[in-house]
């Protein structure tokens, strides 16, 4: 993985990875990824929230997009948008969010982080979430404020709860969670994974 120096947010403005490039979201991307929502509609809406997985008109989803790039700078969310390294082509979403144990909050009142990921139905079976997650791994191992990161995903998606499994989580615990806006309530397995910089050094 190779990263850019960071802004003015603690992480870096873009990842590459041996076939993924990452970069904050900008609002010229609506226009790519306004027909990917709607065509991965039912692929998407069961696992993540509403106000990422909806599809809007390009100058409203243009918004939402600036939206998530100022949370970004403002270093509240890391969203990165997922692009195939070789031809460029949009796949998807992997995000750290700083958490505390009462939720997500601004970085500097986290001790953990989030990760979170989608990725189009057609980009899936060749392990590019995998690859995303890993580097975003690598990069809350670089924030000395976290001491472990976790992945949430719904107990009946088993492709995703593969992810955490791979990259070395522990399921830690199964929880009822119905704020999460996706369209039906959910029981979210949450995975946990120490950092190698925390002070026991366990991972």
């Amino acid at each position: 993985m190779t990263a850019s120096p960071p802004s003015d947010a603690p992480v870096p403005r873009a990842i590459r990875t041996s076939r993924l490039h990452l970069r904050p979201w900008r609002g010229s991307d609506a226009e790519a990824l306004a027909p990917i929502l709607v065509a991965n509609y039912a692929h998407l809406s069961p696992w993540i929230p509403r106000r990422v997985w909806e599809a809007a008109p390009v100058p409203l989803l243009a918004e939402r997009l600036e939206g998530f790039a100022s949370e970004f700078a403002a270093a509240r969310e890391w969203r990165y948008a997922m692009f195939a390294l070789d031809d460029g082509r949009l796949l998807g979403e992997v995000a750290l969010f700083p958490r505390a144990a009462s939720g997500r909050v601004p970085y500097p009142d986290a001790d953990r982080g989030e990760i979170g990921y989608w990725l189009r139905q057609d980009a899936t079976g060749a392990g590019l979430a995998t690859e995303a997650a890993e580097a975003i791994l690598q990069l809350a191992d670089s924030l000395p404020a976290l001491a472990h990161v976790e992945i949430r995903c719904d107990a009946r998606n088993a492709a995703s709860a593969a992810i955490p499994r791979r990259l070395g989580f522990t399921l830690a615990s199964t929880v009822d969670d119905s704020s999460t806006g996706t369209v039906e309530p959910v029981m979210l397995q949450v995975w946990a994974l120490t950092l190698a910089h925390s002070s026991d050094g366990v991972r």
